[in-house]
Formats: structure tokens, C-alpha cells, sequence
């Protein structure tokens, strides 16, 4: 593997370990600790006077400014180490604009005071965007580590529009449903149960708030992603042998994710276990991009030996229906 290669995977990780962290200021209630300036921090960080809620948040910003710094290193080296018309320069180039946009999104959080214990539409829909918003930044960081490592980044799509339609579709809804359980985590937050028949009746009570009925979404619209993943594993367990095993390393955690978030509802949302959850949903979702990829991408002389492999089985069977 190249250097610049391990650079990007390292990239990918430590943004993965900054989403972990900012996870763990919303479920700790921290994302005012630092009052509503940004990207200046109003609370003392060192000392005795140091409140816990400023440390977590000031921490956060500054694994997110290391996270830029990252990204902003790898897409010089991305074109320095690659020939014009590689893809991984254009998906480090998305992977920049999500992070800055991940970043202004955060701002926003905060600037209009859309943190700690504050229940309006407006940090719901902020939130939502947010979540999406870093779905994409992984996956276009993924891809671009999975290309530089692969030695050759010229692409092409597949001739099958249904295929690509299908993979398209799915890639949304199972970011759509990663958006609902930002909804749900944060109504785990907002809402606490102080047992599991309190949070069912919290959940189909009338007069509870809207956000509690809302994340019951998440455990339905999941089974539309459990579907998706299954269809991407049957195509590629007839490929080439790694990628029939990315395949079933995918149904393994899409079991286990479904075991955790059971679990966490049974144990009423613990930080730790929310945090586990969203590790689990974020390597999915890495997964998931990169064997969808598989399924739509290729290079042009794979693309060619496929031509060639079915003009040859054509001419087979013609010769022996002439035999015949």
C-alpha cells in the first residue's frame, strides 16, 4: 500500500473517531459548553474553575479542526501522486467541501443556540443534516482510500441502468434512515425513561412530544436497509472471493447492529452503548459504499475482458449448436 494511501485510511479513522466524539457531546449534553460563540470557546478549558461540558466541547472543535487539516493534506497529496483523471482526486475533493460544510453546519448548531437541552424543529432538521452530511464525508473518504490503495482510480460505469438506479435508491434511503436515528438519539437525550415500560409509553402516548413519536421510525425504516444490504451481499458473493467476503462481513454487522440497538433499548439508552451503536452504523455504512461501488464501477479493462469472456461463451455455444 502506498503512503499516500495509509495517509487516507488513517484520514478516514480519526474523522471516524471526531463523528464518535461529537456523538458524545450530544448524548452528555455538552454542546453548550463553550457558550454560543464559534469557533472561540467563552468557558475556561484549564484549571480548577474547568467545567466538564466545556472540555468535551472544546475538544470536539479540536478534533474537527485536526479532521480539516487532515482532508485538506490529503487532497494535495491526492494530486501530487496521482495522473490527471483519477477519481480519487475528485472524491477528496468532495470529501473537503462535506467536511466544510460538516463544519458550518456545526457552527449553526450552536450559533442559533440548537444544543443542550433545547427540543425545537429547527435543531431536529440541523441535526438530520448534520448526521447526512458526515454519512457523506465518510463514504466519499472511503472511496477515496479504497482507490488509492486499488493503484488505479479511471472508472467506469457499468452499462446497467437498473443496477446503478437500484444502487443510487439504496444509498439514500439507508441515509435517510441514519437520519432517524439522529432523531431517535437525540430524543434518548431530551427524553429520558427511567425504565423500559416508561419509554413505550412515552413512545404511543398521545400527548407526548412529537420527537419521541417520530424516532419510532428508525427501527422500521432499518428493515429497508437490513433489505438493501442483503441485495448487495447476493451480488457480490458471485464476484471475486474478497468481495464475497466484504459481503458477509456486511450481513455479520448488520446482525450485530441489530443486536446492539435492541439492547440499547433495553437498557434505556446508555451513553456507551449509544456511542458502540453509532461505531456499528458508521462501519456499515463505509461497508455498504464500498461494495456498492464494486457492484457499479470498473475499470475499463475489466470492462473489456467481460466483452471479451461473453463474445467468447456466444461463439461456443453457436459452434455447438452447428455440431449439432
Amino acid at each position: 500500500m502506498s503512503s499516500v494511501a495509509r495517509f487516507a485510511w488513517a484520514t478516514l479513522c480519526f474523522n471516524v473517531s471526531a463523528v464518535l466524539w461529537g456523538a458524545f457531546v450530544r448524548a452528555t449534553g455538552s454542546g453548550a459548553g463553550c457558550g454560543n460563540k464559534w469557533p472561540a470557546c467563552s468557558g475556561s478549558i484549564l484549571g480548577a474553575g474547568a467545567r466538564i461540558q466545556t472540555i468535551i466541547e472544546f475538544t470536539h472543535r479540536m478534533t474537527s479542526a485536526v479532521a480539516l487539516l487532515m482532508v485538506a493534506t490529503l487532497v494535495l497529496w491526492c494530486w501530487r501522486a496521482t495522473p490527471k483523471g483519477n477519481w480519487a482526486r475528485y472524491s477528496a475533493v468532495l470529501a473537503t467541501a462535506f467536511l466544510a460544510n460538516e463544519a458550518l453546519l456545526g457552527a449553526a448548531l450552536v450559533l442559533f443556540g440548537h444544543v443542550a437541552r433545547d427540543q425545537s424543529g429547527g435543531r431536529t432538521l440541523f441535526l438530520c443534516l448534520h448526521f447526512g452530511n458526515t454519512l457523506l464525508l465518510l463514504g466519499t473518504l472511503a472511496l477515496t482510500a479504497a482507490w488509492l490503495q486499488s493503484g488505479g482510480g479511471n472508472f467506469k460505469f457499468v452499462q446497467k441502468s437498473t443496477e446503478v438506479s437500484a444502487v443510487i435508491v439504496g444509498l439514500l434511503a439507508v441515509l435517510a434512515i441514519g437520519m432517524t436515528g439522529t432523531v431517535a438519539a437525540l430524543g434518548d437525550t431530551l427524553f429520558p425513561a427511567t425504565s423500559l415500560r416508561a419509554s413505550v409509553l412515552q413512545d404511543f402516548t398521545a400527548d407526548s412530544p412529537g420527537l419521541l413519536h417520530f424516532r419510532l421510525l428508525h427501527p422500521v425504516l432499518a428493515v429497508i436497509a437490513g433489505t438493501y444490504v442483503i441485495w448487495v451481499v447476493l451480488k457480490n458473493s458471485s464476484r471475486r472471493m474478497c468481495q464475497a467476503r466484504a459481503a458477509m462481513a456486511l450481513i455479520i454487522l448488520l446482525f450485530t447492529e441489530i443486536g446492539i440497538g435492541m439492547l440499547n433499548v433495553l437498557l434505556l439508552a446508555p451513553v456507551w452503548l449509544q456511542i458502540l451503536h453509532l461505531l456499528v452504523a458508521d462501519t456499515i455504512w463505509i461497508s455498504l459504499v464500498l461494495a456498492s461501488a464494486a457492484l457499479i464501477v470498473e475499470r475499463p479493462y475489466e470492462l473489456e475482458i467481460r466483452a471479451d469472456s461473453v463474445w467468447e461463451q456466444q461463439a461456443v455455444t453457436q459452434e455447438a449448436r452447428a455440431v449439432r
